[in-house]
């Protein structure tokens, strides 16, 4: 993959797996979409790999079908974590600084960040990442970047955020089953903010809230560093589990009901809806009554979203607001009651710099795992794009029937 510069993102997500293979634009500018190809997850659950066989049948299946499309083996890629066993934790580190002159070295910062690692943990957890909020050199605190300063004595006040190691474990093996190097793995929110969130907003205090399809995950950006982190085990499935249950449906059924009349605020006259589904009787409902479902349940999600700013002190004091991303996302009127519910700034984030790709929030973690890999790009005020035309097949051919059948 080196010799044209690709980059293969890996989403292993409850709902689908995706892969998203792109090179950086030659202006760097942004990037530009190569392979996109996503198919039925199964052995995820919740966010976790529970069964790293049926996953990795999965990743070879995407791995085939992108070698046909670009020509070339994939022989690495970034992929993603999810699940409510990745957590933060506050931590400190202190080293004394090596160089006789104490002029702090950038060797001293990895040392001292690598300290804050030796931090209590319950058994079985992994310490994935360090992130160094700021440093204190001779008892003088609040340095962001200690490098070439002097002194003696370094420390750092530092979130750590880990996980349960078996389930990271079962994503590497899913993955090198299929003779694939994982060059990193990324929780998911984590990589969904590095497609959507500008250094600004992480500057200003953001969070992002990223609705998939078995949980939802929240992340917390103040001075430009993650904060706080929270997996919460709700997501868009079951708001169309709970569309099944009040219709008396099949979940497929649901799902498009979801996407053609699922609303987060009802106005107007109730209007009763028939759907003829292939082999069933015709299926009659009130678009008021599926709003009230899905409000309920995005309600119960914003909930929880609460309790973890209660958790850390920010109900109503993040500048940057929320920006909600992800398929769940894309519910009708969801940053209408996002607004109602936080007394905050809220909007839909959508990924920046990759062309075609702005308007599809189910890749939005693929491209953040990209974006990631590729270090920082050039931010961009605006884009201008075509309409973009999936070439991994969208949304199955039975949704496509019934959404063409709704009768008035």
């Amino acid at each position: 993959m080196s010799k044209n510069n690709l980059i293969a993102g890996l989403d292993v997500g409850s709902g689908h797996i995706k892969l998203l293979v792109a090179k950086p634009k030659e202006d760097q500018s942004g990037f530009e979409v190569v392979c996109q190809l996503k198919e039925a997850s199964y052995g995820v659950r919740k966010g976790v790999v529970v069964d790293s066989e049926k996953v990795s049948r999965t990743i070879q299946v995407l791995l085939n079908r992108a070698r046909e499309e670009i020509g070339e083996r994939i022989t690495s890629v970034f992929t993603n974590i999810g699940g409510s066993h990745l957590y933060c934790t506050p931590s400190k580190g202190m080293i004394a600084v090596s160089r006789a002159d104490q002029k702090v070295s950038e060797l001293d910062v990895a040392r001292v960040i690598d300290s804050a690692r030796t931090v209590s943990l319950p058994s079985n957890s992994e310490i994935m990442e360090v992130y160094p909020k700021e440093f204190t050199l001779d008892n003088s605190g609040g340095i962001k970047n200690a490098i070439g300063m002097r002194g003696g004595r370094l420390e750092v006040s530092a979130m750590v955020l880990a996980g349960f190691a078996p389930y990271v474990n079962n994503l590497s093996e899913a993955v090198l089953a299929c003779d694939v190097q994982v060059s990193d793995i990324v929780p998911s929110c984590l990589a969904s903010a590095d497609a959507v969130l500008s250094l600004k907003q992480k500057e200003l205090g953001t969070a992002i809230l990223d609705i998939g399809f078995g949980t939802s995950e929240l992340a917390v950006f103040e001075e430009g560093e993650l904060s706080h982190l929270a997996v919460i085990p709700i997501g868009s499935a079951n708001i169309t589990n709970d569309i099944a249950i009040g219709l008396r449906t099949d979940v497929d059924t649901a799902e498009a009901i979801k996407l053609a009349a699922g609303t987060c605020a009802f106005k107007g006259k109730d209007k009763k809806e028939k759907v003829e589904v292939e082999g069933e009787e015709t299926l009659m409902f009130s678009r008021k009554m599926v709003a009230k479902i899905v409000q309920a349940r995005v309600s119960e999600i914003f909930g929880e979203v609460q309790k973890e700013f209660k958790k850390i002190n920010k109900q109503g004091l993040l500048p940057g607001g929320i920006v909600i991303t992800g398929g769940g996302a894309r519910i009708d009127k969801i940053v209408d009651l996002a607004k109602k519910e936080f007394k905050l700034p809220c909007k839909v984030g959508r990924p920046t710099n990759f062309y075609g790709l702005e308007e599809d929030l189910n890749y939005t973690t693929a491209c953040g795992l990209i974006s990631r890999s590729a270090g920082p790009v050039s931010e961009m005020s605006s884009h201008s794009v075509p309409t973009w035309t999936s070439k991994g097949g969208g949304i199955s051919d039975k949704f496509k029937k019934i959404l063409k059948i709704f009768i008035p």
